[in-house]
C-alpha cells in the first residue's frame, strides 16, 4: 500500500521525504536518487548499485557478447588505452 505525506521545498530547495516514507521504503542517510521532472511531476528513484551476483550476472554477458562479435582482450586493452589519451 502507497504511503501518502506532504512536504515543502526550502528556500535553498531541499526537500524533507518525510520520516513514515523512508522508514517504509529503507531511506538511509546519504541514499542517492535520480531525480526525472516533467510538468508538474517530480519523481525520485533511488540508485543502489547491483548486488555481486547480478554483478556476476552482467560480466558474464558482456563477455558473452564480446565473445559473439568476435573482441578480443587486446581490443578492450586498445579502446581503454584510447579513451585514456594513450592510443
Amino acid at each position: 500500500m502507497s504511503t501518502v505525506a506532504t512536504t515543502r521545498m526550502s528556500s535553498k530547495g531541499q526537500v524533507v521525504i518525510p520520516e513514515e516514507v523512508r522508514n517504509r521504503l529503507g531511506i538511509a542517510t546519504g541514499t542517492q536518487f535520480i531525480v526525472v521532472g516533467e510538468n508538474d511531476v517530480v519523481i525520485l528513484k533511488t540508485i543502489a548499485p547491483p548486488s555481486m551476483d547480478d554483478f556476476d550476472g552482467i560480466i558474464k554477458q558482456a563477455r558473452r557478447q564480446a565473445r559473439a562479435a568476435g573482441m578480443k582482450p587486446s581490443d578492450v586493452t586498445k579502446a581503454v588505452a584510447k579513451v585514456q589519451g594513450r592510443r
